[in-house]
């Protein structure tokens, strides 16, 4: 067969928060094998400390990948690149090699919320999980200037360092700490000899910068535009839409970088630890969930979202608040379940959640709207939650607007995808790669039953915390003091 016609494969990378995921698409963005490794528990030695422990991120990829590449069918050599994306907000200390001193520390991690402190003589250099994996892969000490979110001495407005030294040296690093920055679409190195034998993907395949996981994932769930918005239901949930100006200091969005040069992802605000509250009920549920799976021949998650399609819209008045993990400017918030009565259960209790999700984000997202003048007419649901047609119902009757679905469910892969369609010359332009490579799925429209109920309740969960913030902050002061007392005994 001609060179030309062979059909070509693209590896996507996308190492999340709870798992790595490792996908091989073809040229038209359609799945063709995939794995996934789940990180290990992350570490808390003590209160404000989250790490990924020993060199997770990078051995779960390894993982993902050997097994992607064993159920490969196709000729590795028809690969022509590989797209790497990160969770973002973290921090890598590495070697003078780019090896790790120390664990990752998480998104998740109080030392994030505040510029560098040198603790260990061995650190050489300070990067992000994308930098970090880079130089893991191939060798080459560069990064992606889209992953640069949080503390760190980089101006968004220009794509670049802070060119005032007073302000760069706020966040407490020198420039030679720093790895090479590059935009995403830019090749940022090539396999190297020990990645490649540990996974068996090809020496010497380009592989691609692209953004963090969220802004990758924009970019694979196909916004173009202000008028469809982007719900990612991850571990982290967040609310987006796309934009080609930067918003110096936006009210209720952040400005962030897109997976393409130049663009960017205005982002609402979000629910920190958001579809891990859904892990959280099965796994407090136990056997509840198991054994009632079992019996019905279903995977627990099929099981929770059977009976609680069975629950009325607005659960029997049953409101949850998704604060399970508090920021650390309020670290007295806490979840939430108010309006218990004999009627609920767990299968209340699993659409609730589903619901407060869908409230908090519609409400962040009408903000960002008004803050924009514009109006979003579809939005697209992606990761997890996106797979259960109870939580996209729900979506559609709180928006009121239509709700896709799309062929690949965790878009950041698809995102990476595109990027080294664009980079290796497949595709001429994002906006190409994006509409030959984005599929739809199925769209869910709203339930015109549903969507005055939950309006009203809308009002009322998103009024919840200003009449319990005071509460939880008495109950937080208690325990507090008294765990000083302790310690001073």
């Amino acid at each position: 067969m001609n060179l030309t016609m062979t059909k070509k494969y693209i590896l996507g990378i996308d190492g999340g928060s709870q798992s790595s995921k490792v996908v091989i698409f073809d040229t038209d963005g359609r799945v063709v094998c995939e794995a996934s490794q789940a990180l290990e528990p992350l570490y808390t030695p003590e209160p404000g400390v989250v790490e990924h422990p020993h060199d997770d991120l990078y051995d779960s990829i390894v993982a993902a990948a050997s097994r992607a590449m064993q159920a490969f069918q196709g000729d590795p050599a028809d690969i022509i690149g590989v797209g790497l994306c990160s969770i973002r907000c973290c921090r890598a200390l590495t070697r003078a090699d780019g090896t790790l001193v120390e664990p990752v520390q998480s998104w998740m991690d109080e030392r994030l919320s505040k510029p560098y402190e040198p603790t260990n003589d061995d650190v050489v250099h300070v990067t992000t999980t994308s930098g970090y994996l880079m130089g893991r892969l191939t060798g080459e000490l560069t990064d992606t200037i889209a992953n640069y979110i949080g503390p760190w001495p980089m101006d968004v407005g220009t794509w670049d360092w802070f060119s005032d030294q007073e302000t760069f040296d706020k966040y407490n690093v020198s420039r030679s700490m720093l790895y090479r920055l590059q935009m995403p679409g830019d090749v940022g190195g090539f396999v190297n000899e020990q990645f490649a034998a540990s996974t068996g993907i090809p020496q010497g395949l380009p592989v691609v910068h692209t953004a963090n996981d969220k802004a990758a994932e924009a970019l694979g769930a196909g916004l173009r535009d202000e008028t469809t918005g982007l719900v990612s239901l991850g571990t982290y949930i967040a609310g987006m839409i796309v934009g080609k100006e930067f918003v110096a200091e936006p009210t209720s969005f952040f400005s962030n970088f897109a997976s393409e040069p130049h663009r960017y992802i205005y982002e609402c605000g979000g629910i920190r630890r958001g579809m891990w509250t859904v892990s959280w009920l099965r796994n407090l549920l136990g056997r509840e969930i198991t054994d009632g799976a079992a019996a019905a021949g279903m995977t627990g998650d099929d099981f929770l979202n059977a009976v609680a399609s069975d629950v009325p819209a607005g659960s029997d008045g049953l409101l949850c608040v998704l604060d399970w993990l508090a920021p650390p400017t309020k670290p007295y918030k806490k979840g939430m379940f108010l309006g218990f009565d004999e009627r609920h259960g767990y299968a209340h209790m699993y659409r609730s959640i589903l619901e407060g999700i869908a409230f908090t984000m519609k409400q962040n997202m009408v903000n960002m709207e008004e803050e924009r003048g514009i109006t979003i007419d579809t939005l697209v649901v992606s990761g997890g939650g996106s797979y259960s047609d109870l939580c996209m119902q729900i979506f559609a009757d709180v928006f009121g607007i239509p709700v896709v679905r799309n062929e690949v469910r965790n878009a950041a892969g698809l995102g990476a995808a595109i990027c080294v369609a664009v980079a290796c010359g497949v595709y001429p332009t994002f906006d190409d790669a994006s509409s030959r490579m984005v599929h739809r799925e199925d769209t869910f429209q709203p339930n015109v039953e549903n969507i005055d109920l939950y309006t009203q309740l809308r009002a009322v969960s998103v009024d919840i915390t200003a009449q319990t913030d005071a509460i939880l902050q008495r109950t937080h002061r208690i325990l507090h003091d008294r765990k000083g007392a302790i310690a001073h005994v």
